[in-house]
């Protein structure tokens, strides 16, 4: 994983070798304090060739400490145009408040005419987060993808065109 270059100065990013899940170190994302705005990743992005029709699932092992916003695994795929062609970042299921570790996964299948994977754990607000144990792999149709789909929530027809609703 790289440590995000534009972390914002209310996060600090790092490696901690005391609170681990297995071995000798994990990553942390942590807010400098209560006010923490924005929010701040660990990424790495990788080559989408030898991935494409493929079905991948990024995982990890995640604690929490006092989490107020929201944290979770995110993984997109890109094109070379840099058109978003599967994506989920968590926020159906986001991580909160002080847990022990937990495993956690994003599901995403990915389009032949792909480019870039990414893949990052996201912190959003007060909190501290450690991740370890990281996996990518491929997995079969058995799998089920977590996708966010951007018209999920969308009603099917207009409403409150009147604002009074």
């Amino acid at each position: 994983m790289n440590y995000d270059k534009d972390t914002p100065p209310d996060y600090e990013t790092g490696l901690d070798n005391r609170i681990v899940h297995s071995g000798t170190n994990s990553a942390y994302l942590k807010s400098k304090d209560e006010k923490a705005r924005g929010f701040a990743t660990l990424i790495q992005q990788n080559k989408s060739d030898r991935y494409r029709r493929e079905r991948l699932q990024f995982s990890a092992f995640v604690k929490s400490e006092d989490v107020k916003g929201l944290a979770g695994l995110w993984m997109r795929v890109d094109h070379s145009s840099g058109e978003i062609l599967a994506f989920d970042n968590m926020i159906n299921r986001p991580i909160t408040g002080t847990t022990g570790w937990n495993h956690f996964s994003v599901v995403l299948d990915v389009p032949v005419k792909s480019e870039v994977i990414a893949f990052v754990i996201l912190l959003h607000g007060q909190g501290h987060i450690w991740m370890d144990e990281l996996s990518f792999k491929t997995v079969d149709e058995s799998v089920p993808v977590t996708e966010q789909n951007a018209v999920d929530d969308l009603e099917d027809t207009p409403v409150n065109l009147n604002f009074e609703g």
